[in-house]
């Protein structure tokens, strides 16, 4: 049986949020632990834990709701400016195993509760040999995805 999250939790109710959008397929909510005034959380209500996990139809509803999200940011914070951010896996810093995007507006210096979240970027380089490669191995798999996904929707 798959673990309940506190995601799950909030999808039915027994845990309140301060929802600002929800549909069929994705809520919004704000985030409890805030890095910045306005950090807004956004799920599928599809409960996958990371997001190659998820169907195109819930990956493809909350797609479409980020601009309007991150639209509604801006006029509420002042700023254009924010973060979109996916941890895919524990790994990569996921904490809650709920496929769930954080926009995290930054704001200037001395708004409560923060200024948004901090990054350190530490750019590699890709290699002309390297880049070649991997691009064609991602090709290969995508068009293998695309066949399984034509043979499954043929036996159906």
């Amino acid at each position: 049986m798959a673990r309940v999250t506190v995601f799950d939790r909030i999808l039915r109710g027994e845990i309140p949020c301060h929802r600002v959008y929800e549909d069929d397929r994705v809520l919004a909510f704000l985030d409890i632990a805030p890095q910045s005034r306005g950090h807004l959380l956004v799920i599928p209500k599809e409960a996958k834990a990371t997001l190659d996990e998820l169907s195109d139809e819930s990956a493809a509803a909350v797609g479409r709701v980020l601009p309007r999200l991150v639209r509604a940011l801006a006029a509420v914070t002042g700023t254009p400016h924010l973060n979109v951010l996916l941890n895919n896996g524990g790994p990569a810093g996921q904490a809650v195993p709920h496929v769930h995007f954080h926009l995290i507006p930054r704001l200037r210096p001395g708004n409560d509760p923060g200024a948004g979240l901090e990054t350190v970027w530490k750019p590699g380089s890709l290699g002309e040999e390297e880049g070649a490669l991997t691009a064609a191995a991602l090709t290969e798999a995508l068009a293998a995805e695309a066949l399984a996904a034509e043979a499954a929707a043929a036996g159906s």
